[in-house]
């Protein structure tokens, strides 16, 4: 009389089978191994720093705009006293987050921002302009700077600024400089011209601290390498979803589940093993991924580790309905980009300043990498992710018993 076969038994069995016909894959076996190699590579060619100095250029120099206005200054009653000190001020000096290039004139600054112009800073802090076009060498012991966006100003503009009179002042800007810095120094020139009148702003500020939300990044930001982290282990999860629904695929057009039946194996077995399966396939290469790249720490890796079991359940519920849907490799391939694609929206969205639009935070994938980013980038714990862990568990449910009522379907249908 032969024993009932164990369900232990024959989900190790389904496991076995799934592992042996997913390394006989080679495409995705390949593109598996290629991506993991990849993507680590990636992560520590990027930068590690984050420079957030703003380099101004201006023309004229800032001691011949006093030169020019130093009769005007003293008709207004400025002392002689302050008059030499303003001869006295070091403008060559780096301010914190401010970095000032002065030129001799307006057709100078303009070809600094065009690139036309290459200028380096020596040592004892003077500037060397250089122009490419001529094949004029570098200049040794020497650091170029790169001035992103600059201001023209007249020469007589603190005296006519001081009078109260009108004048103009061109700011240069560079394509690639975001809208926000052009117009933050459209205000600083404003700001000047108040200050030199006499007058106040028209508007009043509050306090630095009761305009920073949230915690100041200032001097903390996070760089290129750091914000890789969060994406790569999403982009891991994702192909891995390819991977899954081949596999799934595979097995319903050839209609290996139709053979697994006559044996002991029932289709919540069946069911199963995908899960397990797919989640640890999704789960090891993740966690590989970020041990690579340096992600985890004491503080955060039970955190890290439960954020990653969860976006390992979600893609595996979406590898099931790609599976099942899959008519052929084509139509497989389809379905996967169609779900796929939209997932990875988020991915870009979180990892800018500012609050992701509503319809973006609907998206399924949303709260698995706003937790991978705030755990991995901004050292978040349980009590900052407990609304995003709730959220991804939502989904991880609606996706999961989706894919699992889909695969049963069809499976009852062959």
């Amino acid at each position: 009389m032969k024993r009932p076969v164990s369900s232990g038994a024959v989900l190790g069995a389904i496991l076995k089978k799934d592992l042996r016909l997913y390394s006989r894959n080679k495409i995705y076996l390949f593109l598996t191994v290629l991506s993991l190699v990849f993507f680590v590579l990636i992560f520590w060619i990027m930068p590690d720093t984050v420079d957030e100095t703003i380099v101004l250029a201006v023309s004229p120099p800032i001691r011949t705009m006093i030169g020019e206005a130093r009769e005007a200054l003293r008709k207004l009653g400025v002392p002689e006293a302050q008059l030499e000190q303003l001869d006295q001020l070091d403008f060559s000096r780096e301010a914190e987050g401010l970095q000032l290039v002065e030129l001799e004139s307006e057709a100078e600054l303009r070809r600094v921002i065009e690139g036309g112009l290459e200028v380096y800073r020596t040592a004892d802090g003077g500037l060397v302009l250089r122009d490419p076009d001529t094949g004029e060498k570098k200049p040794g012991e020497a650091r170029r700077v790169k001035p992103g966006i600059g201001i023209a100003f007249p020469k007589l503009f603190i005296a006519d600024a001081a009078r109260g009179a009108r004048t103009t002042v061109t700011v240069y800007a560079d394509a690639a400089v975001p809208e926000e810095i052009r117009g933050a120094m459209q205000s600083f020139v404003r700001e000047i011209a108040y200050q030199l009148a006499g007058r106040g702003l028209p508007v009043e500020l509050p306090a630095e601290e009761a305009i920073i939300l949230g915690r100041d990044r200032a001097g903390d930001q996070a760089s290129l390498r750091d914000k890789l982290r969060p994406m790569l282990a999403f982009f891991v999860l994702l192909i891995e979803t390819f991977a899954m629904a081949s596999l799934i695929s595979t097995e319903i057009l050839q209609r290996t589940v139709t053979a697994l039946m006559v044996t002991p194996m029932r289709i919540w077995h069946f069911l199963a093993a995908k899960t397990v399966f797919g989640t640890g396939l999704a789960l090891g290469q993740g966690l590989l991924v970020l041990a690579l790249v340096g992600a985890f720490t004491p503080a955060n890796w039970p955190l890290l580790l439960v954020t990653m079991l969860i976006g390992s359940i979600m893609f595996t519920g979406v590898a099931m309905l790609i599976g099942a849907a899959g008519k052929d490799f084509v139509s497989q391939l389809m379905y996967a980009l169609l779900f796929t694609v939209p997932l990875m929206i988020p991915t870009f969205a979180v990892l800018f300043p500012g609050t992701a639009a509503a319809w973006i935070r609907a998206i399924p994938s949303y709260p698995v990498i706003d937790l991978l980013v705030g755990v991995t980038i901004y050292d978040a714990g349980w009590a900052e992710s407990l609304g995003a862990l709730a959220c991804a568990l939502l989904w991880v449910a609606i996706l999961s018993a989706a894919g699992l009522f889909i695969l049963k379907r069809k499976v009852e249908s062959l």
